[in-house]
């Protein structure tokens, strides 16, 4: 890809991070970073929910970010001076997190995986292997969870037996699509794998030369956007059958792998890390590109990247500590 004519670099904030960013994302209008080392910096102001222990995973809904720590503890913060223990899981470390609608918390350990409604209220399952991945569907108290040879959907309010989708292999990442008609995980042999929910109908996305661990939906829910190529690859999902028989597209060519992808909040715009800590978006409509970082390999790949509620502003994180906030005109 020759350089894009068209530049944001200018309109790039430096923040301070300093260690691998896990997440970057906004708690209201404030910029906010969890770390690896621990330390989360919202509006600047740094504070430390985990204590000297590492963050493994986090995730935010816009209003608090849901941290799991190598101390077993689930952390909800809200503010740099306001945390709420969530669940404490002495002795393990914490794999895997999501958030759901109504306030819905899950979040993993091993095999065991638990489920915290809008009440406080806390259900267990054990997941056939190791759960690597959990995913909330969009509407109801449902989970979706990624195994060895398949995905599992559970409702925690009910006593039944989750559905269980197989599909041989390890399954690492999984999303929901937003309209809850589709399943899709991410495969350890650099495949994606998805379901129809109505009918169990299996899908394949191959031709990865990496595994994909990044994941966004348009705000439409028409496209997945996934990393783990030398382009954002971009998945139909409109129609019924979904990517079935359907060619993706390809966003933001570069001699670099993508790491990390992030569809805009109201258009058809997917911001796109790379392993070489270039950011580019890419407008669907058109296929135009505009740099929003150049490359910086001594900064590490970009590891997160989360938009502001509007669409007006990007956050990201690389995996060296290096991270920034871009403000669109």
């Amino acid at each position: 890809m020759t350089e894009t004519s068209e530049s944001l670099t200018k309109r790039v904030e430096p923040l301070q991070a300093g260690a691998h960013v896990i997440l970057a994302s906004f708690l209201g209008d404030e910029p906010a970073l969890a770390l690896g080392d621990g330390a989360m910096f919202i509006g600047g102001v740094q504070c430390q929910p985990h204590g000297i222990h590492a963050i493994l995973v986090a995730a935010s809904d816009g209003t608090k970010i849901i941290s799991g720590g190598d101390d077993g503890k689930v952390i909800s913060t809200q503010n740099p001076n306001t945390s709420e223990l969530i669940s404490d899981q002495k002795g393990k470390w914490i794999d895997a997190l999501a958030l759901g609608p109504s306030n819905a918390i899950a979040w993993s350990t091993g095999k065991l995986v638990l489920a915290r409604d809008s009440k406080g209220v806390v259900k267990t399952w054990s997941a056939p292997t190791t759960a690597q991945g959990l995913s909330f569907a969009p509407k109801g108290y449902r989970l979706a969870i990624s195994h060895y040879n398949g995905a599992s959907l559970w409702f925690p309010n009910t006593e039944g037996t989750p559905e269980f989708r197989e599909w041989k292999g390890s399954h690492l990442d999984i999303t929901v699509s937003p309209d809850g008609r589709f399943l899709v995980t991410s495969m350890q042999e650099n495949t994606l794998h998805g379901w129809r929910l109505a009918d169990g109908k299996d899908m394949r996305m191959s031709g990865y030369p990496s595994k994909s661990r990044s994941f966004s939906w348009s705000h439409d829910g028409n496209w997945l956007a996934t990393s783990g190529a030398d382009a954002a690859i971009i998945w139909p999902f409109k129609d019924k059958d979904g990517p079935m028989g359907k060619a993706p597209r390809e966003c933001g060519v570069r001699h670099a792998k993508v790491s990390s992808v992030a569809f805009h909040p109201r258009a058809l715009v997917v911001a796109i890390g790379y392993e070489d800590s270039c950011i580019l978006l890419c407008r669907l409509n058109d296929g135009a590109e505009l740099l929003v970082r150049p490359a910086m390999p001594a900064e590490g790949k970009i590891t997160s990247m989360g938009w502001d509620r509007v669409g007006a502003r990007m956050i990201f994180g690389t995996e060296e500590g290096a991270a920034g906030v871009l403000t669109l005109p």
